[in-house]
This record gives C-alpha cells, sequence and structure tokens, in this order.
C-alpha cells in the first residue's frame, strides 16, 4: 500500500497519457445528462469528476452507487459504468439493465464480465491496467479516464486536464512533507473517531478521507460537510465523547461564509473535544486542491494502519460478504 499511495501522482502522470489515445465516436442523439454508476474505490471516481465540474458543466452530472436505475435515462443520457475489477456486481446489473435504454454506454474497467459486456454488446470502453489486489489505489486512473471519456465526447474542454498535469508536480514536490505531517496526524487519530468536515464543493474529498481510512486502517469514521452540517450534526455534539478527533479539511479560497460557519464551529468545538485538527489545500485550481488533500489522506490512513499494527491491503470482511453473496446468486 506504501508503495502504491507513493506512486499516485506518477499514475495520474500514466492516465493523463492514456486518454489522449482514447476514441470515442460520438452519440447519435444529443447528450442532455450525465449518469456515473461504480461502488466503493471505482465510484468515488466520479464524485470527483462531478465536484471538479460543477462550477463549470453546462450538463447535469448524477452519480449512483447502488442497484437502482433512474427513470430519466434515455437516448441523451451519457452513461459512464466504472468498475476496476470489472466484477462489481452492483455496476454490472446496471449496465445490463440500461442495455436497451439507448443512453450512450462508456465501461471503464481492467476486464472482468464488464468487459466481456462491453465487447458483446459493441459498448465503448476504457481499459485499465490489471493485477492490482487494491482497486481504490486507481483512483487517479478513474478520475483522469472519466474527465477523458467527456472531453473526446466534447462535453468539457482540456482546461481540467491541464489543471491535473499541474496537480502531478504539486503532489510531487509535496510528497514528503505530506507524509511527514500525515504520519503525525495519524498518529493523534489512532484509537479514535475521526470526523471529517469540509466544504460542499469538496465531499468527493472527505468521502475519499472516510473511505480509505475504514479499508486501510479498518477504522469507523464520519465525514459531513459546510453548511448542511450546520442545520443538524452541530445539535448532536451535545452528546460527543471523548475518543472523538475532528479534522477540518479547509481551503483558504472557501465561500466566505463558510470560512465564518468554520472559525464559529471551531470554536463551539473546543468545549466538545480536545482534538482539533486543521489541514489546508495547496495549489491554486480546484483540481489541484482536491488532489493535495487526497493525497494527504491517503497518507493518514496508511499510517493509521502502521501505529495500529493492521495490514492495510487485507480487506477480510469484505472479501467475507462477497462469498456468502456469491452463494445465493438468484435473489
Amino acid at each position: 500500500m506504501q508503495t502504491l499511495i507513493e506512486k499516485f501522482p506518477f499514475q495520474l502522470r500514466d492516465a493523463v497519457e492514456a486518454v489522449a489515445q482514447i476514441h470515442i465516436l460520438p452519440h447519435d442523439f444529443e447528450i442532455r445528462n450525465i449518469c456515473i454508476f461504480g461502488m466503493g474505490g471505482s465510484g468515488i471516481g466520479g464524485k470527483f469528476v462531478k465536484d471538479m465540474l460543477c462550477s463549470t458543466s453546462k450538463l447535469p452530472i448524477e452519480v449512483y452507487n447502488g442497484y437502482e436505475i433512474p427513470k430519466f435515462i434515455d437516448k441523451h443520457t451519457l452513461v459512464i459504468a466504472s468498475s476496476y475489477s470489472g466484477n462489481t456486481e452492483e455496476t454490472v446489473s446496471n449496465v445490463q439493465a440500461l442495455l436497451s435504454s439507448q443512453a450512450k454506454i462508456v465501461c471503464i474497467t481492467s476486464g472482468g464480465a464488464l468487459l466481456d459486456i462491453a465487447k458483446h454488446n459493441s459498448l465503448e470502453f476504457v481499459q485499465l491496467p490489471s493485477g492490482s489486489r487494491s482497486p481504490r489505489a486507481f483512483l487517479g486512473y478513474s478520475i483522469v479516464c472519466q474527465l477523458g471519456v467527456l472531453k473526446e465526447l466534447k462535453l468539457i474542454d482540456s482546461s481540467v486536464l491541464e489543471q491535473v498535469k499541474v496537480a502531478i508536480d504539486l503532489l510531487i514536490f509535496e510528497q514528503e512533507d505530506i507524509k511527514v505531517k500525515s504520519h503525525q496526524i495519524a498518529q493523534s487519530m489512532a484509537h479514535k473517531l475521526p470526523l471529517m468536515y469540509t466544504s460542499e464543493r469538496m465531499e468527493s474529498v472527505s468521502i475519499r478521507w472516510r473511505q480509505q481510512i475504514n479499508e486501510n486502517a479498518k477504522m469507523l469514521c464520519h465525514q459531513l460537510v459546510f453548511p448542511e452540517m450546520n442545520h443538524n450534526e452541530i445539535e448532536g455534539w451535545n452528546s460527543a465523547q471523548d475518543k472523538t478527533l475532528v479534522v477540518l479539511l479547509r481551503n483558504k479560497d472557501d465561500h466566505k461564509r463558510n470560512q465564518l460557519r468554520f472559525e464559529i464551529v471551531k470554536d463551539q468545538l473546543k468545549h466538545k473535544t480536545s482534538s482539533i485538527i486543521e489541514i489546508y489545500s495547496k495549489g491554486q485550481s480546484l483540481v489541484e486542491k482536491m488532489m493535495y488533500l487526497t493525497h494527504f489522506g491517503d497518507w493518514v490512513s496508511y499510517y493509521l494502519a502502521v501505529v495500529q499494527h493492521i495490514d492495510p491491503i487485507s480487506i477480510g470482511m469484505i472479501d467475507h460478504l462477497k462469498n456468502e453473496l456469491s452463494k445465493n446468486e438468484n435473489l
């Protein structure tokens, strides 16, 4: 896992080079909305894409994590199905259910059933490098390939991918400093309940922190965004316990009202918990800031596993669940 995280900036670079070779045929109908399907480490890539494009995309982008298919999907919809292994049950089920929808379906996978379905039904696909036991470590490919598909279909311009290139240099330059700081934070976080808060435009980053802490450190944690947190969860702090640790993932250019909310809430929480950590992003663009905080969180999750003597690669409970599900394929 250490090696996989260290290589994240270079994975982004490889992915940017790979998407330059993507060729997606135009759709027969005007695309009016975008739906991204995926679960876990594959699904979070879609959430990143949605957040990155929120302020610039003229088309609505929705991300779905589950079995249900929105009824509005039709010939004017671009569907991106993302599954690293190609065998994610929910995503494979989604694509099978959408084959008759006339939607433009593009699969992003390394192989498995999803690639077989794509080839058998003449769907377009982007094939990822295969062989990893940890699909969550291929976030860079997931994000960049989805952006590449959108660019190839002329639904976005090249500016976001250019920002990814700048982010690569930032991560390479900052990586050693991130490792030192994340190790210190992990030592403070061990054996506690982490609660991550960030602004709404960075929700994907806080979700990634939660997912990585869940899978790598085998810990429960929680995340929510401002300002929504201020309308409900803040009252829950009246019953806060000593083992909580708050992580505020911040940007110096967040909305001014959100910055004020952070300061007020931080002052309130000082009386509820003794552990509040603030981490400010680095970089100029939103993409740079997202990639910086994401890489920081990946390192925190790794060092959390190390300081607690946990294997970050193993996912025994997930594997057991999948094995049990496979025994009941008719349900």
